[in-house]
C-alpha cells in the first residue's frame, strides 16, 4: 500500500485540511474528521518516505512532483491551526517548521528547476511553490504572527502576477500536455483565491480596491477551470487528481471571506452568498470523489481505470 501511495497525496491532505476549515461553520465535528483524514494521509506519506527514501529522492528530481510536494508544508501549517487550542506552544513549533520547510522548498525548486526552466516542463503546479507560502498568511493570526503573514502575502501576490504570465505563456506556446499532467490545470483556480484568503486574514486594515481585484481575478480563473473540469473528470485515474481538491476548496474559502468582509462593510454583494454555497458544495463533492479514487488506486488492482 505504501509503495503505491503517490507523492501528490500530500495535495489531497491539504485539500482535506482546508475543507475542514471551510465547513467548520456548518459542523465542528466534520472539521475534525477532515483534519484527522489530512493528518493520516500525511503520516502515511511520511512512512513511505522513511521506508522508500529512494522513491522520494527520485520524485524530487521531477519538477511536477517537486512542486506538488510543497503542498506538504502548506498542509502542516493548516494542521498546526487544528491542534493550536490543545497543543499551544507545540503547535507554534509545528507551524514555524511548516513555514521554514516551505521556504527551503522554494530555494530548492528555484535552484534546481528555475535557473534555466524548460518551457514544456512548466505546469500550473509551479504556483504551489511560490504562491503556496500564502498559507502562512491564512494561518498567521492564530499564531500571533501577522507580520510574517503580511510578508508572505506580498511575496505570494507578486509571484502570482509573475507566474500568471509565465505559466499561461507556457500553456499557450506549448499546447502539448501529457495526459497525467492535464488535471494540474485545475491549480489555476488556487493561487489568487489563496492570496485573497491570506489578505483577508492577515490585514486588519484592508484596501477594498485590492480585495475586489483579487476576488475578481480568483473568480474568473475559477470559472475557466470549472469549464474544463468535466473533461478532466472523464480521464482515467492519475495522481494529479489531487488538483481536484485544494484549488476548489480555497476558492470557496476566499469567496466566503470576501462575502463576510463586504457584508461587515455594509456593502453586501447580492448573490455572492449563493455563489459561496455552490462553491462549497462543489468543493465537498470533489474532495470526497478524489479520496474515493485514491483509495481505489492504492487498495485496488494495478489498473488505473
Amino acid at each position: 500500500m505504501l509503495k503505491k501511495l503517490p507523492l501528490p497525496v500530500t495535495g489531497v491532505a491539504l485539500g482535506c485540511a482546508a475543507l475542514g476549515n471551510l465547513i467548520e461553520s456548518y459542523s465542528a465535528g466534520a472539521r475534525l474528521v477532515c483534519g484527522a483524514i489530512a493528518f493520516l494521509l500525511l503520516l502515511l506519506y511520511i512512512l513511505k518516505v522513511i521506508i522508500y527514501p529512494a522513491s522520494f529522492k527520485e520524485d524530487m528530481q521531477n519538477p511536477i512532483m517537486a512542486s506538488v510536494f510543497c503542498t506538504f508544508s502548506m498542509a502542516v501549517m493548516l494542521l498546526a491551526g487544528y491542534v493550536k487550542p490543545w497543543a499551544g506552544g507545540a503547535a507554534n513549533v509545528v507551524w514555524y517548521a511548516g513555514l521554514l520547510l516551505h521556504i527551503v522548498l522554494i530555494v530548492y525548486f528555484t535552484g534546481r528547476f528555475m535557473i534555466k526552466p524548460a518551457l514544456p516542463k512548466v505546469f500550473a503546479s509551479y504556483f504551489i511553490v511560490y504562491v503556496g507560502i500564502a498559507a502562512a498568511s491564512v494561518t498567521a493570526p492564530a499564531f500571533d504572527a501577522q507580520g510574517i503573514g503580511q510578508a508572505a502575502f506580498w511575496f505570494a501576490f507578486v509571484m502570482l502576477l509573475l507566474l500568471l504570465v509565465f505559466v499561461t505563456y507556457r500553456y499557450v506556446k506549448v499546447k502539448e500536455v501529457p495526459a497525467p499532467a492535464k488535471p494540474l490545470f485545475c491549480i489555476y483556480t488556487a493561487p489568487a483565491s489563496l492570496c485573497l484568503a491570506g489578505y483577508m486574514q492577515s490585514f486588519p486594515e484592508k484596501s477594498q480596491g485590492l480585495a475586489i481585484f483579487i476576488a475578481a481575478l480568483s473568480f474568473i480563473l475559477y470559472i475557466i477551470v470549472l469549464v474544463k473540469l468535466p473533461s478532466y473528470l472523464k480521464m482515467p485515474f492519475f495522481p494529479s487528481y489531487a488538483a481536484f481538491t485544494f484549488p476548489f476548496v480555497i476558492s470557496a474559502i476566499g469567496m466566503k471571506m470576501m462575502n463576510a468582509y463586504l457584508t461587515a462593510s455594509g456593502q453586501p454583494l447580492p448573490g455572492l452568498s449563493v455563489i459561496v454555497l455552490i462553491q462549497t458544495i462543489i468543493a465537498c463533492v470533489l474532495v470526497i470523489y478524489t479520496l474515493v479514487r485514491y483509495a481505489m488506486f492504492v487498495f485496488g488492482s494495478n489498473s488505473s481505470k
